[in-house]
């Protein structure tokens, strides 16, 4: 009899001790008594009948994610590979029916999230997938919070957070692309070349402008300067026709002298003789009287006429 009292107390001890069990924040533990379902206890010390009630399992009230992998083909008959996040929780109020109802709540998610994005998708074209994605996660989310509030479920958030084409088929999109970005470069440089024709046309119209500009200038003050030298002989007693010839002469031998300073010319002057300058002159001055009289005599015949 005394060997056994030990062996009672210590059973005693041990049930006592597992009436006690703990629930972590967060946490809500069921409670069946003889297999049938009991009460729902939640975070901290709680207290259960031993050898009668049991813990039959703990739900996290924690914001989880599932992310769920759906292959699919676009309207444009483009297979593609959509990522989608859904965060849920179980509704503290509805534990019973999250533990109970449902076997296996992440099938059940994916199975609805397979469903709408394969319903959505297939009505899109491949760059609406990438525009319109918010569209499929509110899609999704919807038709979760109508299917999983029944089971004690809350779908928090959905999120698309990738889109994957065909290996093939992004190749293509980044060709297409970089091909744009070409066309835009080469439409660019070619409206840089025509400013820069446009530019150098401009510049050289001014260039030639002033050098025409230029040449006149000269030749007015040459013409002045010839007209000022006349005016300087004639008053030495030499008649215009004279000092023209002299003047015509004078530049004749500058120029002889100017062509002799540069030792690699290759300009020859012909005719070269002293003469030559009067006779330029002389029929200068006769072409000049020649083309007066023709006027006159035109000027006179339409007289006669009138």
């Amino acid at each position: 009899m005394n060997f056994l009292f030990p062996v009672f107390l210590f059973l005693g001890v041990i049930i006592l001790i597992s009436s006690f069990f703990i629930v972590k924040q967060q946490t809500a533990a069921i409670i069946e008594r003889f297999g049938k379902f009991s009460s729902i206890r939640h975070s901290g010390l709680q207290l259960k009948i031993p050898l009668i009630d049991k813990v039959a399992g703990r739900l996290s009230l924690k914001i989880q994610q599932l992310d769920v992998i759906v292959e699919t083909k676009t309207l444009d008959d483009v297979f593609v590979r959509l990522k989608v996040s859904v965060q849920y929780k179980v509704i503290r109020d509805k534990v019973y029916d999250a533990f109970y109802k449902l076997d296996y709540p992440h099938d059940q998610i994916t199975s609805y999230v397979f469903d709408v994005v394969r319903a959505e998708v297939p009505k899109m074209k491949l760059d609406d997938v990438f525009v319109k994605k918010d569209d499929i996660a509110l899609a999704v989310k919807a038709e979760l919070n109508d299917a999983m509030s029944d089971y004690g479920f809350d779908i928090i958030k959905t999120l698309v957070t990738d889109i994957d084409p065909d290996a093939q088929v992004k190749a293509a999109m980044n060709r297409i692309n970089a091909s744009e970005r070409e066309k835009i470069a080469a439409q660019f440089e070619g409206d840089a070349q025509r400013i820069l024709i446009v530019e150098k046309a401009k510049a050289e119209a001014e260039s030639k402008r002033l050098q025409g500009q230029g040449i006149a200038d000269q030749r007015r003050e040459i013409a002045r300067g010839l007209e000022e030298s006349v005016e300087v002989l004639n008053r030495v007693g030499i008649n215009s026709q004279e000092a023209s010839a002299l003047i015509v002469v004078t530049q004749h031998y500058d120029t002889l002298q100017s062509l002799g300073e540069e030792t690699n010319s290759n300009l020859i002057l012909l005719p070269n003789a002293p003469q030559t300058g009067s006779n330029m002159l002389n029929e200068m001055v006769a072409s000049f009287t020649a083309s007066n009289q023709i006027g006159e005599a035109m000027k006179e015949a339409k007289k006669k006429k009138q």
